[in-house]
């Protein structure tokens, strides 16, 4: 079996019985790391340090497999303002959650007509969006019915921040009981007519 140290030094090709007298000399374990290889890999290390590295790892990587969630937003093209903003704001907060985020637009009766309207919201959509998410391709047509497109978050780094959270940190006590602050109270008392 081919042997390695604690640094990750390969220290040649022996037998068993050499590998565990150096790992026991070290006051290490011996543990097996490729089995299927030829010849098989094993690495002289602490066991307990090794099983936490490796589970640290795994919960790296089941991290990372969020942005392959995904979460469907469905428009109208007759949508209203407001309901707009509703969910755009969802597909923010969304985006800032590492999801990916379907925007899907279907088309009812004569809207299959112009079909127009529902490529101007989801293209006005997308670029709401853009400073948290990107779209993975343009908004495209799936049979006659609906209009679909992607969005995936941009990375940590690159990516605004989510207002939503801004907004609550700024007054985090005000904002769990939905007091106004100073300054928008005293701005709300000086429009008032005497």
């Amino acid at each position: 079996m081919r042997v390695l140290d604690e640094n990750r030094q390969q220290l040649g090709v022996m037998t068993l019985n050499e590998a565990l007298r150096i790992a026991m000399s070290k006051g290490l374990d011996l543990v097996e790391i490729a089995p299927n290889a030829t010849p098989s890999v094993c690495r002289i290390v602490d066991y307990g340090r090794f099983m936490y590295e490796e589970a640290k790892r795994n919960k790296d990587s089941a991290g990372r497999q969020a942005a392959s969630k995904m979460k469907e937003i469905q428009l109208s093209p007759t949508i209203d303002p407001h309901d707009f903003e509703t969910k755009l704001n969802r597909a923010v907060d969304f985006l800032c959650e590492d999801m990916k985020v379907r925007i899907k637009l279907r088309f009812r009766g004569r809207q299959k007509a112009h079909t127009e309207f529902g490529f101007e919201v989801v293209n006005r959509f997308v670029k709401e969006v853009a400073p948290w998410g990107q779209a993975d391709s343009p908004p495209k047509m799936l049979g006659d019915r609906d209009l679909n497109a992607v969005i995936s978050p941009l990375p940590r780094n690159k990516r605004a921040r989510n207002p939503r959270q801004e907004a609550s940190t700024e007054f985090p006590e005000r904002a769990a009981t939905g007091q106004q602050s100073e300054s928008a109270a005293a701005s709300a008392n000086s429009g008032a007519v005497s």
